[in-house]
């Protein structure tokens, strides 16, 4: 009969790390194409001015962007030439604000809202005419908080 012992001091052999920056590396480039950068297609023309004097938002999460702007070429035989209100993804009519505000201060916890903040992003060569539609469209639905946005001025 043989005799049976068991072996001991002998471990598992350690995990190779050779292959780790190479899953990281295609992680992070599943990544960078899965993500998604802009949320809207922008339809309008957006020049806006420069400025000195700016700030930086700090929660871009709660912000609103209304751009306006003469429409673009290939959308200027549907909608003419006129300024117009982008709301989103599609042209909208300034009446369609405080809907749109609705749905976005539905979607911010109701701890952040106080926080909520429209952006007017206006082309540099549009008249006031239909910004002061929107602004007063806004103040009729309570978003006091609104700000004009603009490039820094190159020195």
């Amino acid at each position: 009969m043989g005799k049976f012992t068991k072996k001991r001091g002998k471990s598992t052999p350690a995990i190779s790390t050779a292959s780790l920056p190479d899953i990281i590396f295609m992680l992070l480039f599943f990544f960078m194409v899965v993500t998604v950068l802009r949320d809207s297609e922008l339809k309008v023309n957006n020049n806006v001015p420069q400025a000195t004097e700016l700030t930086k938002l700090e929660k871009k999460s709660l912000v609103n962007y209304l751009y306006i702007g003469r429409p673009l070429k290939q959308y200027q035989a549907t909608y003419g030439t006129k300024p117009r209100l982008q709301l989103g993804d599609k042209f909208s009519d300034v009446t369609e604000i405080p809907l749109f505000l609705e749905k976005h201060r539905s979607s911010v916890p109701e701890n952040q809202r106080p926080g909520i903040n429209s952006s007017l992003r206006v082309d540099g060569k549009v008249t006031m005419g239909i910004v002061t539609d929107v602004k007063t469209e806004l103040r009729k639905a309570g978003q006091l908080k609104v700000n004009y946005s603009a490039k820094p001025r190159a020195k």
